[in-house]
Parts: structure tokens; C-alpha cells; sequence
């Protein structure tokens, strides 16, 4: 991909990696430097992996054909790729790194209300707690420096700037004044909550009243549903019934206040839900691990206009788990937000649609039908559901009925390679009155490899219509994405795709929405950097586990970004769909530094922006083709 005047910029595997131990010191001086490593360049080219040499010889013979090359091609032993998950990675937890930490009771200022009294195995003593506390990692936080307030107190690893005598936690009360009363982040989970699903004393109505329908044997077409969806001005069975009428265990969960409406007694009909108006707009997908919410501020920031959180499983939800319900978190920021819910059966999918319509703040419910991971498709769920079509008419059914904001299906074009079924399927999601539809062009078994199939997704559009209908794969370039729009759908949807898409590129929704490539800087690529970790510790916390928490998100996410390839270093633009470069120096050290795929390099970038690591730390990325040692 690389053009004749950039030439210069190929180098070996072997002088990349040494060129980036020497901190840069090994630029060029002069132009007998330049021709003398170009020709260290040719003689070393034989020791490059294969895969690497192949590229740079195809592309400096632009006139030859490529019949010689396929036949050199099969001679060669062909190289394993390193393809799925490390499951057998370490996991060492953020609050492994601190040994003694500090009673949350004393953080807070009330150190004599500790609830478990001389029980409690955390630190009461301040001075005791300093002693062994790490060194503080910079003069400024940006807790404090945004809100005049770090709640963090002593633990801050960033401290010094808000500590005053005796280890008083000192407050700007001019700007903490500005932030009074305003909730920034929603979707939490209440502790009065989270006891109520462990005890499981939360009152699911509305789901318990579709699911006795299934098992009165009425099946999924008889619940009300095709009523419902096609005739908007039918009045529900049960509409005069009274509010008294209701037994004790159906009264609601969590107190409310205010009189009493008609919209806490009667179900809205579809034609009254609240619509969903997302066409023509750029819609980031729900990315797990990588799709945290510093990353969608990120993006958002960029000229995202709708962000979803990520896929979370709907009986973990059910049973309570701060991890899963941390999924849910929105951003004031964010103002077209989804959820995404995986799971396989109707009972569990429609409670937990039930659980968050009245819990949480959101515009619309997502159903990830197009998650192709064994664990998942194994136990029913993800694109399972393609080839279990009656659970998935009862869950979209059920859902929908205990919803009152859209419901949005995504789904992938099959199960197997070359047998589509998307065409057969989306007639009937709209029949059970799902509101939109994201279509990714490709089945479970291509994974996220080969191209998306684009044809496939305009004769899917036509079919949806009159229901919009979302495209999503090999969006690399606004060019691509005004070829998508060309094709019928509604909007595109952006997500990991290699290359390129949001998580190597979150600047490609302003190249976008200003119809331009952006041949970005190392400076400015290293600032982003800097505000997604600005956004972590306000997110996960300042003090030792928070800051450990953004360098875990920040790797993984440098794991994806070391795959970018500078626009003024191409020869042809836009960088294609698993066009792999070989081994190049970037314009400045930072910028070769940010091409590793050397986990060990993205470890120094981390301590760049978030000091140095723990004496333990170990890191491996979650999928096995994303670097190595």
C-alpha cells in the first residue's frame, strides 16, 4: 500500500524492532544514509516472514502478473495463523496491585461509621496506608481538575494536587458548585436494586403475563402480538381493568412519586411508542470489551450519533452482577443511546426487557442475533436464533410488549457461508414488530474475515421497507460509506472491522461527516490517547484500581489501533479490508512506536500517559492475532 516516494519508509522486521530500543536515535542524516539503508533494506528483505516479503515484492512489481505469484505462493510452507481468544491468558484483577488499600469509610471523611467495625480487613490508618502507598504518577487530576473535587481522596494516585495539610481533601468550591445536582453518568445499579434481583423479590408483571400465554399453548402468533402490530387501534384485552384489581405481589418493586397517570396503568400500543429516528445518521455498534463508555465519549466526540453499550447477558442482569450492569452506564454525553441483550430463551429476555424498560434510562433495546462466538451459539443465543426461528418470534414478541421505547434486532446474513437467510427472516422481524434492523454482510462462519456482502444487504433493505434497515461491514472510508448509502439502507453502522472502523480509526465518523481523508498526525493520534485515559480515571476512579482498570481497557484497545497505517504513507486510498502492511518506520518515532504490534510496546505507551506498571504486571490480549512478545 505503500507509494514510490515512501519507500524509503519499509524496513525490516529486525531493524523496525531495533530501531524502537533505541528510542529513535537512528533516523536518517543525510542522503548517502538514506541509499545505504535502502540497500541494507533489499539484502534483508530475505529474512522477513514470508507473508511480510510477499506484500513489499507484489507491490514494487505493479506491471507482473499474478499467476507466478500464486504459483510461489502454494510452494511456500504456509504459515498457522493465530486465530480466537487467549483463553488462558492471565487474569490478574486491577485490585490484585495493591496490597493494603484504604477503608472506603475513611475516603469518604467517616472513618467511625465503618459498617463492619474491627472486621474490616482494609486500613483505618492514613498514615499507615502512605507509607505503603506507590509513588503519585503526576502533578494534576483531572477529577479535581474538572469537577473541584476528587472523591478519591488519599488514594488519588494523582494526589499532591489536592491534598493539604494533615491529608485534608481539599475542593474548589467555585467549579464544584458548577457540577451540584447534575447526574453525569446513568444506568447504575442501586444497591436496593441489586438485593431485590439476588433475592429475587423483583415483580416481573407484564413478562409473567405473556409467558403464562405461552404456556396457556396460544404459541407466539396468538399473544397479541400480530394484533397489536397490525392493528394500532384495537383496544388490549385487560385495558378497564382497575389498578385495585392487582394482587399484593404485583404491586411495583420501586416506589414511585407523583399522582398517578394513565401511562402507569395501560401498555402504550406500538403506534404510540416513542419512534425511533435514526436514518441517515452514523451509528457506532455495541463492541464488547473495547466498547466501554471512555471509548464511546471518543468517538462520540468524533461525530458518532448513536452509541450503544455493550452486549450484555440478560441472566446476569437478571441475577444482579455489578460487572454486567456496568454495561448499561450512559454518559451525559450520549443522546441516542441503545443496550444490546444476548440471551436464548423468551422467559429470561422478555424479564430483563421488563427489568431495564423500568430501571434504566435508554432509547431503545438492541437483540444481538449476530454474535458468532461458540460460547454463545452453543447455548442458543447470538446467531443461534437464525435457525431457532420459534424462540426468536417469542422473544422479539415478548420484548416488544414489555417495552416502551423501540426494539432493534441485529442479525448476520446466516449460519453458514454461502447460505443466506437474512431475506427470509426480516419480513417476519417486522411482522413481530421489531422497530429497525442492523444487518451485518457476512455469516457466523466468516466471522469478521472476507468482504461483506453489499449486494446482499440493498436487496435485504428492499425487502425491509417500509422498516429501516442498518448496513454494517467494510465501512474503511467515507467513500465506502456514500457506496453504502447508494445502496438503500437506512444508515450504516460502524464497528470493528479490519483494518480499519471505529476501534483503528474512531476519527473515520468525522472523515465521514467531512467527506475527507485525514492524514492525522502521531501528536494527535498520542492526544486522543491522553483524553481516553482522562476519560478512564473520571470514569473508573483515580486511585490505584482505577488507574490500573484504564491501563487494562487502554492496551486492549492499543491492540486494534497498531493496525492503522498512516494516510500519507499509502499509495491508493483507502487501506482495503485485511490489507496487512510490511514492516515500515513512521514519519516521527511516536509514529513507528504506535505501529508496533509488540504487547511490550503498548505497555510503554501506557506508562507514557499512566506511569509506570506494577512490579506484576502481565498483560495478553484478549484475541491471539492481535500481537505477540
Amino acid at each position: 500500500p505503500f507509494c514510490t516516494d515512501t519507500r524509503r519508509f519499509l524496513t525490516s522486521k529486525e531493524q523496525f524492532h531495533a530501531y524502537l530500543r533505541a528510542g529513535g536515535e537512528e533516523e536518517e542524516e543525510g542522503e548517502e544514509k538514506e541509499e545505504k539503508k535502502e540497500e541494507e533494506r533489499v539484502s534483508s528483505s530475505q529474512s522477513e516472514p514470508p507473508a511480510k516479503r510477499v506484500k513489499a515484492e507484489e507491490l514494487s512489481q505493479d506491471g507482473e502478473s499474478q499467476e507466478n505469484a500464486g504459483e510461489e505462493e502454494k510452494e511456500r510452507p504456509e504459515k498457522k495463523r493465530a486465530r480466537g481468544q487467549n483463553k488462558s491468558r492471565p487474569c490478574m484483577k486491577p485490585n490484585c496491585y495493591e496490597q493494603s488499600r484504604l477503608c472506603p469509610s475513611v475516603t469518604q471523611g467517616c472513618a467511625g461509621q465503618c459498617h463492619f467495625g474491627p472486621r474490616c480487613r482494609f486500613l483505618h490508618d492514613v498514615s499507615q496506608y502512605l507509607a505503603g502507598k506507590p509513588a503519585d504518577l503526576g502533578q494534576s487530576c483531572v477529577l479535581f481538575d474538572t469537577f473541584g473535587r476528587c472523591p478519591y481522596g488519599v488514594t488519588c494516585r494523582f494526589g499532591q494536587a489536592h491534598l493539604g495539610d494533615g491529608h485534608q481533601n481539599l475542593v474548589n468550591a467555585t467549579l464544584a458548585q458548577q457540577w451540584e445536582g447534575k447526574v453525569l453518568v446513568r444506568n447504575g445499579l442501586s444497591k436496593d436494586l441489586q438485593q431485590q434481583l439476588r433475592k429475587r423479590k423483583f415483580s416481573f408483571q407484564r413478562a409473567e403475563e405473556f409467558l403464562r400465554g405461552l404456556h396457556r399453548g396460544k404459541g407466539g402468533k396468538a399473544m397479541g402480538g400480530s394484533t397489536e402490530v397490525s392493528n394500532c387501534t384495537a383496544a388490549r384485552e385487560g385495558l378497564g381493568d382497575s389498578p385495585n384489581s392487582r394482587g399484593a405481589e404485583d404491586a411495583p418493586s420501586i416506589p414511585t412519586l407523583g399522582p398517578l397517570t394513565d401511562e402507569d396503568i395501560t401498555k402504550l400500543r406500538p403506534c404510540e411508542k416513542k419512534k425511533l429516528e435514526i436514518q441517515g445518521k452514523l451509528y457506532l455498534a455495541p463492541l464488547t470489551t473495547c466498547g466501554n463508555l471512555p471509548f464511546r465519549r471518543i468517538c462520540k466526540r468524533f461525530g458518532a450519533d448513536v452509541t450503544c453499550g455493550e452486549m450484555a447477558v440478560c441472566t446476569n442482569l437478571l441475577q444482579g452482577q455489578s460487572s454486567e450492569w456496568a454495561l448499561l452506564k450512559r454518559h451525559h454525553t450520549e443522546d441516542i443511546f441503545g443496550v444490546q441483550l444476548e440471551g436464548a430463551f423468551p422467559d429470561t429476555m422478555t424479564k430483563c426487557a421488563e427489568l431495564l424498560n423500568r430501571t434504566i434510562d435508554v432509547d431503545f433495546v438492541d437483540i444481538n442475533v449476530g454474535c458468532p462466538i461458540d460460547l454463545v451459539y452453543k447455548k442458543g443465543g447470538g446467531c443461534a436464533l437464525m435457525t431457532r426461528s420459534n424462540k426468536f418470534e417469542q422473544i422479539v414478541r415478548g420484548m416488544n410488549s414489555v417495552l416502551d421505547v423501540p426494539l432493534t434486532v441485529k442479525i448476520r446474513t446466516g449460519v453458514q457461508e454461502k447460505v443466506n437467510v437474512a431475506h427470509k427472516i426480516i419480513p417476519r422481524i417486522r411482522e413481530w414488530g421489531a422497530s429497525m434492523v442492523t444487518l451485518h454482510g457476512r455469516s457466523r462462519e466468516q466471522r469478521y474475515t472476507r468482504s461483506a456482502d453489499w449486494e446482499y444487504i440493498a436487496e435485504c433493505a428492499r425487502i425491509a421497507s417500509p422498516m429501516p434497515l442498518f448496513g454494517n461491514g467494510d465501512i474503511l472510508s467515507y467513500e465506502d460509506a456514500n457506496r453504502a448509502m447508494q445502496m438503500g439502507v437506512s444508515g450504516i453502522m460502524i464497528a470493528r472491522q479490519v483494518p480499519v472502523g471505529a476501534l483503528i480509526k474512531p476519527w473515520l465518523f468525522t472523515e465521514i461527516k467531512e467527506q475527507r481523508h485525514w492524514d492525522i498526525s502521531s501528536s494527535e493520534r498520542f492526544d486522543i490517547l491522553k483524553d481516553f485515559t482522562n476519560y478512564g480515571l473520571e470514569h473508573w476512579g483515580s486511585d490505584t484500581q482505577g488507574v490500573e482498570k484504564t491501563r487494562k481497557f487502554l492496551l486492549e484497545w492499543l491492540s486494534f489501533l497498531c493496525r492503522y497505517i498512516p494516510v500519507g504513507l499509502l499509495e491508493h486510498l483507502p487501506q482495503r479490508i485485511n490489507e496487512r502492511p510490511p514492516y515500515y518506520l513512521g514519519r516521527d518515532y511516536l509514529e513507528t512506536l504506535m505501529a508496533s504490534q509488540n504487547v511490550d510496546d503498548w505497555i510503554k505507551i501506557s506508562e507514557l500517559l499512566l506511569g509506570p506498571v506494577p512490579p506484576s504486571f502481565t498483560f495478553l490480549p484478549k484475541h491471539k492475532a492481535n500481537s505477540y512478545r
